[in-house]
């Protein structure tokens, strides 16, 4: 019996969305509606053979996979119902989403568990009964598990995508790799297949360590940072960015759940800031942030399908900022402002150090600025400066102005243009907030080499 019908409608749909999308904005996130299911739960099972190209439902192209041993969840959950909806199901078609939920669901793993073979017609005709004119029947098979990462999406018009809510598509290569007693099973395909039971459930990824991946995806650039994010400990189920002194939250990638589309430290820039919230919407690693750059292979724009990038990373310390909303920002933590260490790897990153109180420091009359130390490390730190208006009249084009202690020297800075003098600094506001009103406040950051303590001094503003 062959596995199911060809999986050509499914595999082109996917690499359309994301051609689109190299061009337009993507859609805003859509909602999570769908619980997991109660463990452990039985479904259909059939096969497909490859994710489609360049990238398979999640957003990732196949050979970035951490497991060739991969499923596809069903888009729909519409019993009887054939037809296509818009993807992501958003308003009057959320609640005919499958487990698949708007791609909330990719980069989990499922232990699945081999159970009954079909004895008669299994083809998942629509509007027909599964296995009809005979039974499901146990053998020698059933008991066989093997753990397999979600990493597409089932969207034909067949029963087993439509008809079956607990319907599991597997790799076809991965068939034979159950493992009963110890050993592979090595025969079930095809002879003993016809579209079995599975028991399945989700669980956290197996043996995890190290960290998360990051890359960025064919046609991203300044202006459509679009990353990858993969290695996940218990999938993925938001992207958050630091951009402008708050962390916002980033769309998905149409419903490719490990897709998604940041933006840089201040309008069009390079550098960039997440953190990431796992299947259980909670910040991974503590609310740990990682910061990268758009990779120099990529020129102004990557042109390879996937191009990883390398990151350093700060854990705060303390409780994390709150969630932001899809219209609103939270105001970030502290110690979870932009950060950069001297190494590009991950394991030799820096924790922050205590940061201290904000130490106020008043121009008479006109203007109040608070400056604190976020993290810092050896030979470096970083800061987040509040500049407020304390006047009368609104300030064109305002500028902030310190000295630094001998010694320091500026890497970078983000949401004002921060220049260095010797050991005066200055501050000039961005070219998209020139202006800032009486009681008014604006916040900006740089990073520096050299110690943090003593600190700044002598702020003037103008």
């Amino acid at each position: 019996m062959p596995g199911r019908p060809p999986p050509v409608r499914r595999r082109i749909g996917a690499a359309a969305v994301a051609a689109v999308l190299l061009t337009a904005w993507p859609a805003a996130s859509p909602a999570g509606a769908v619980d997991d299911p109660p463990a452990p739960v039985t479904g259909s099972a059939t096969y497909f053979d490859a994710l489609g190209s360049p990238y398979g439902g999640c957003g990732l192209p196949q050979s970035e996979l951490d497991s060739q041993d991969f499923v596809a969840l069903n888009v729909y959950d519409t019993p009887g119902d054939y037809s296509f909806y818009p993807r992501p199901l958003t308003g009057a078609n959320a609640s005919k989403a499958g487990l698949w939920n708007n791609g909330l669901n990719c980069g989990r793993y499922v232990q699945v568990t081999i159970s009954d073979y079909c004895t008669g017609v299994n083809d998942g005709a629509p509007g027909q009964a599964f296995c009809r004119n005979g039974s499901w029947v146990s053998d020698a098979y059933n008991g066989a598990t093997l753990t397999m990462l979600v990493a597409d999406s089932c969207g034909d018009s067949n029963g087993w995508c439509r008809d079956d809510r607990y319907h599991l598509d597997l790799s076809k290569p991965s068939l034979n790799k159950f493992v009963k007693n110890g050993a592979p099973v090595g025969d079930m395909y095809p002879n003993h297949w016809n579209n079995r039971h599975v028991t399945w459930s989700f669980v956290p990824a197996p043996g995890y360590s190290g960290d998360i991946r990051i890359g960025f995806m064919k046609g991203a650039q300044a202006w459509w940072p679009a990353i990858a994010v993969s290695h996940l400990p218990n999938g993925i189920h938001g992207v958050e960015y630091y951009a402008d002194g708050t962390w916002k939250q980033a769309q998905m990638n149409s419903d490719m759940g490990q897709s998604y589309i940041i933006g840089g430290v201040t309008q069009g820039a390079t550098q960039f800031q997440i953190r990431v919230r796992d299947a259980s919407d909670a910040l991974l690693n503590g609310g740990r942030v990682y910061s990268f750059s758009l990779p120099a292979s990529c020129g102004s724009q990557c042109g390879a399908d996937y191009t990883a990038a390398s990151y350093t990373t700060t854990t705060p310390s303390g409780s994390p900022s709150p969630s932001p909303s899809a219209s609103a920002s939270a105001s970030p933590s502290p110690s979870a402002s932009p950060s950069a260490s001297p190494s590009a790897s991950p394991s030799a990153s820096p924790s922050p150090s205590p940061s201290p109180s904000p130490s106020p420091s008043a121009n008479p009359g006109t203007c109040q600025v608070t400056y604190q130390v976020a993290s810092s490390w050896q030979d470096g730190f970083t800061t987040n400066v509040t500049v407020k208006n304390t006047g009368t009249t609104t300030w064109q084009n305002w500028t902030v102005t310190w000295d630094m202690p001998s010694g320091v020297s500026l890497v970078s800075g983000w949401s004002a243009t921060v220049t260095a003098g010797g050991t005066r600094w200055t501050a000039k506001a961005p070219s998209w907030a020139t202006n800032l009103a009486p009681g008014a406040s604006a916040s900006f950051g740089f990073q520096a080499s050299g110690p943090s303590s003593p600190g700044a001094s002598g702020f003037t503003c103008s």
